[in-house]
Order: structure tokens, then sequence, then C-alpha cells
């Protein structure tokens, strides 16, 4: 099934839905509808029990550039408010992707700059092809970064490398952030999408609640102190234990078999 916004391709394949950037003549640019649609689409997810793992990448040959220049151009003689609410739709977009309760994967050719750049590291998996280039652009026109760039780069990155990346602006390499852990795969060139498809297949057959409380906790740790978490599994892992998945996972092992997920 594929639906098609004017700046958002939707595919659903089975259990795998592929949200795609698609304004090639901005190399996928964000525009505050195209951040709306997002989160929606991602919101909905969430609830869809049919969607069991979403791949989110750029059409061709390029992840996304950011924020489109022309408008934030235009925003220079907004007010405030209209300027805060802009941001505030593509928040809304990175909040839905870390909200969702099902794994999103970003698969990554060419550039993400910007904005572009967090929403790939609102990601809870990274694949990318050895030729693309991610940048924190921000401060090459002389604004700040958003979207939770720095929230993400101070968690993945020692805050030196962060520094330097939203400092300088500089392009830094997949092979780079795949050596500092950022990046989960690195690909040929082309074959991003392909190799996030092949993850997505797997992660599909997976425990699909048990990938969820995996994700809360995830995010939840970094917030949480330590008992705080120890307390929260301690809750969840107790949850599971009577979840039909559970009750699959441990037999399938007594009996030396593959456990069947799918029919949760």
């Amino acid at each position: 099934m594929t639906e098609t916004t004017d700046d958002l391709l939707i595919e659903r394949d089975g259990p795998v839905l592929t949200l795609t950037l698609n304004d090639p003549k901005t190399r996928n640019s964000l525009s505050r509808e195209m951040s709306q649609v997002g989160a929606e689409v991602l919101t909905d997810a969430s609830y869809d029990d049919g969607v069991r793992v979403v791949v989110l990448r750029g059409a061709d040959g390029n992840f996304c550039s950011g924020g489109n220049i022309t408008r934030l151009q235009s925003s220079i003689a907004a007010g405030m408010n209209e300027r805060m609410a802009s941001v505030s739709d593509m928040h809304g977009w990175i909040k839905a992707i870390r909200r969702c309760s099902k794994p999103v994967i970003a698969a990554v050719e060419g550039a993400a700059a910007g904005a572009g750049f967090s929403l790939v590291m609102a990601c809870d998996l990274i694949v990318a092809a050895s030729d693309a280039r991610f940048v924190v652009a921000y401060v090459k026109i002389g604004l700040n970064p958003d979207g939770g760039s720095t929230a993400f780069l101070n968690r993945g990155l020692p805050p030196q490398v962060a520094s330097e990346l939203c400092f300088l602006g500089d392009p830094v390499s997949a092979e780079r952030l795949h050596t500092l852990g950022v990046v989960n795969r690195v690909v040929e060139p082309g074959e991003a999408l392909a190799a996030a498809r092949e993850l997505a297949g797997r992660l599909a057959s997976g425990p699909r609640a048990a990938l969820a409380r995996a994700k809360q906790l995830i995010d939840a740790s970094r917030r949480n102190d330590f008992e705080a978490q120890l307390d929260m599994e301690a809750r969840l892992i107790s949850e599971a234990r009577s979840h039909p998945e559970a009750a699959e996972g441990l037999q399938a092992f007594l009996e030396k078999r593959k456990p069947d997920f799918t029919k949760f």
C-alpha cells in the first residue's frame, strides 16, 4: 500500500512502514506540512498492530537537507510566536519518533544536514551508505541547533566531539560515526534502504511488546537515576512474564525451536 502527500511518501509493505521524505528539488528539506504529517503517521503507527517497524529515508539519493533556506529567510520578518510554531511542528515529529512504540530505522544516503541530522539521530537504529555525510550545519548560517541535536549528540558522543560538530559545522562521515558508535551499519552506496529493510524484517519477526518495552526503558534511562531504572525494569519484566510473547519464547526455548512472535 502506498500513499502520497505533497512531500512525504507513505508505503506499507506487510509489517514494515516506510516514510520517504520526497522533495528532491530541495534535497528533501523539511516543511511544516511534512513534519505535521510525519508526526501523525508515527503516532498512528504506535496504535496499529499491523505495523511492527518503521523505516525513514529520503528520495533521490539524499536523506534531508534540513530546514528550507528560503522559508528560513522569510521567517526573519515573522513574529516570535510564528517562528516558535514552525519549530514546534518539527519538534513534534522528533517527539513522535521517540514516543512511537515501534522501532524506527533511518536509511541514510547522501546528506543528512541540520534538522535532517536531528531526524536521523532521533531514530532507534541508523543504517548509512559509506559515502553519506552528516552535518550540524546551523553555524554556517548563523543559527544554533534545534530538533534535539544537542541532546542526541551529547548522549551519543563525547562533549568535545559534539562541540566540534556544532561549532564548526563540518561534515562527518558515516565511517567516523560508526567508529564512534552512533551509526549501526555502514553499507555500499545505494544499499542503505535494502539493508534497513533487511534489519526491519528481523525486527518485524521479533516480540512486538518486548521491543516496545525495551525502547521505553532505553528512553527512561536517560532521565532516571539508577534505582528508579531498576524499579522500572522490575515492573516491566514482571508484566512481560504474563504476556503471550513470553509464554511462546520460553516454550520455544525448551522445545529447541524458533519462536513465532508474529501471531501476537
